[in-house]
């Protein structure tokens, strides 16, 4: 991490630790959703300062500075773990090449193969690496002791739809068939992301759905799961926020390649003919967020098909929050609510599997 990064860093979290009169006093009058949500004090002063500098706006910027801008962004704000790890980059194939993977394995002692997260980073498919959530991807390997892949799919408008989503599923086989020898258990390995990532996890835990070995556990973070934008939400919180009307429209206009695509399955899995068999999920939403709805909605389709499903809202903050957890106290929150999750359900298959070999065993 460069200097200016790090000063930045430095600066944000001081102010955001300022008191409540000074906060406010910078974020200027609280600000209110229709159903009567407070934003965050914190996420308005983010909001308030970005809006000054001119620095939260993408869509008027050269791609390749918009994408240096989002890992700029996303350092100055996201979790800093202190837990060593072991961290290489390799290569993974896929259909027409291959893509770019990033492991954090612990490096504290652990008896036995450790759980896997297929971890997918947000970025509308347009913007967003493995630089720009390695924060988090750090966090949930060192918080939950499992081996994190970090999946670098192919971005739009270079590689237009279906490639994110046919990459996201070759990846998560790949990681499957390799389970063993990357050191991980290939009964507990999960699928998460955010935004785009959020969508992505979302698809594979749908197309493996008949794999011998499938997702287990699947993490949705504010995920994009309708691409025709039918929801309320979206006309609730058009701009002045990071995620804004004209950025969803960009990010569209990249990725899909025609209106017929916004129903595809594969953009959108709330149009999935059936969501029977999906293993157990955590949805979590954000009260200020364009996309809050059409999550929300995955999780009622999940929950309708008999899927285990944990849902939580945190009304006061924004889309992007995961990125926000360094120095944003609810966003922090959020991000130890979704560690508590996988551990629970890692902890659940490794019960369930010991149950099973025990009866087997009597039987």
């Amino acid at each position: 991490m460069d200097l200016a990064i790090e000063l930045q860093r430095r600066f944000a979290c001081s102010l955001l630790r300022a008191p409540t009169s000074v906060l406010r006093a910078i974020a200027g009058p609280e600000r209110r959703s229709p159903e009567g949500y407070v934003l965050d004090l914190q996420t308005q002063v983010i909001l308030r300062v970005g809006k000054m500098l001119g620095s939260t706006e993408w869509t008027s910027r050269p791609l390749a500075e918009a994408r240096k801008l989002m890992i700029q962004s996303s350092q100055v704000l996201n979790a800093r773990p202190t837990a060593p790890f072991s961290i290489r980059d390799r290569w993974i194939p896929v259909d027409g090449g291959a893509v770019g993977a990033r492991m954090y394995v612990p490096i504290a002692q652990k008896t036995g193969p450790r759980p896997i997260v297929v971890y997918y980073h947000g970025g509308g498919f347009v913007l967003g690496s493995l630089d720009s959530h390695d924060g988090e991807c750090r966090a949930l390997a060192a918080e939950t002791g499992a081996i994190v892949v970090a999946i670098d799919y192919r971005l739009a408008p270079e590689h237009r739809f279906p490639t994110a989503a046919k990459d996201a599923i070759a990846a998560f086989r790949w990681v499957a068939q390799n389970a063993v020898a990357l050191g991980g258990d290939p009964a507990r390995i999960a699928v998460a992301g955010d935004s785009a990532g959020g969508n992505l996890s979302a698809v594979v835990a749908l197309e493996t759905r008949g794999d011998a070995v499938r997702p287990m556990f699947q993490l949705l973070v504010y995920p994009a799961t309708d691409m025709t934008r039918s929801h309320p939400s979206h006309r609730y919180f058009c701009e002045d926020l990071l995620l804004t009307e004209a950025s969803i429209d960009s990010f569209l206009a990249n990725y899909l390649r025609s209106d017929e695509d916004q129903r595809d399955p594969l953009a959108s899995p709330l149009f999935a003919t059936d969501h029977t068999g999906l293993p157990p999920a955590m949805v979590l939403t954000a009260g200020f967020d364009p996309l809050r709805d059409e999550g929300k909605a995955y999780a009622d389709k999940l929950t309708a098909a008999g899927v285990p499903v944990e849902y939580r809202c945190y009304e006061g903050l924004v889309h992007g929050f995961f990125s926000m957890s360094g120095a944003v106290d609810v966003a922090r929150s959020a991000l130890e609510d979704s560690i508590s999750g996988l551990r629970r359900a890692f902890s659940a298959a490794q019960v369930s599997a010991g149950q099973s070999t025990t009866d087997s065993a009597t039987a």
